[in-house]
């Protein structure tokens, strides 16, 4: 692919995230797209056959960079509050570099597509994860949990905390903004309720 079109395919991208979380997949259209790019409808058509494509290949690429850096330096042997706490970690690295990816994923979450696209997680994040989770439970430093629960006691309060922080206040509406002594108190909480 020429640079030209690779920068061109790379606006494209951005400009379908930015229109679907301003204005939803209702509001998305591939001549808004255009228009909004600078480009011919036509041009859109050379990498991506319809609308719905264009969104599922958009939401591939988000995933395979979120999935690039939460695996960033993390080993699923770690010990689990190491390993958890660098999930924590690239969590809030990712969800600070990319708030676009994020607000655009949850648009996709409510949407009809979504079933389309749940499938395209990768094998190896998945994976990576299921080992850890399986090696921390053999090592007695995990309760087993059915997975969902896990997972809302491992993540929902970091990501409800990041929640806050980007709307800059509170459930009370005062002021808030996340803090380094603010994680480390809920993932202390966190980790004693994961514990056995």
């Amino acid at each position: 692919m020429r640079t030209k079109d690779a920068q061109k395919e790379v606006l494209i991208r951005q400009k379908t995230m930015e229109i679907v979380v301003k204005e939803g997949l209702e509001g998305f259209s591939m001549h808004k797209l255009a228009a909004g790019v600078g480009i011919s409808v036509n041009t859109i058509y050379l990498n991506f056959n319809n609308k719905e494509d264009l969104i599922i290949k958009v939401y591939h690429g988000v995933v395979k960079k979120m999935e690039e850096v939460l695996l960033e330096g993390f080993n699923p042997e770690m010990d689990f509050a190491t390993g958890l706490k660098l999930q924590w970690k690239n969590r809030l690295r990712y969800f600070m570099k990319y708030p676009l990816h994020i607000e655009f994923t949850e648009q996709i979450r409510h949407s009809p597509i979504y079933e389309k696209v749940m499938g395209l997680q990768g094998k190896k994040f998945t994976s990576t994860m299921e080992q850890f989770y399986e090696r921390a439970i053999k090592n007695k430093e995990l309760i087993r949990f059915p997975l969902e629960i896990y997972w809302s006691l491992a993540y929902a309060p970091l990501f409800q905390l990041l929640k806050f922080h980007r709307q800059k206040k509170s459930v009370t509406g005062k002021p808030f903004v996340l803090t380094e002594k603010k994680l480390k108190q809920v993932f202390s909480r966190v980790l004693l309720s994961l514990a056995p």
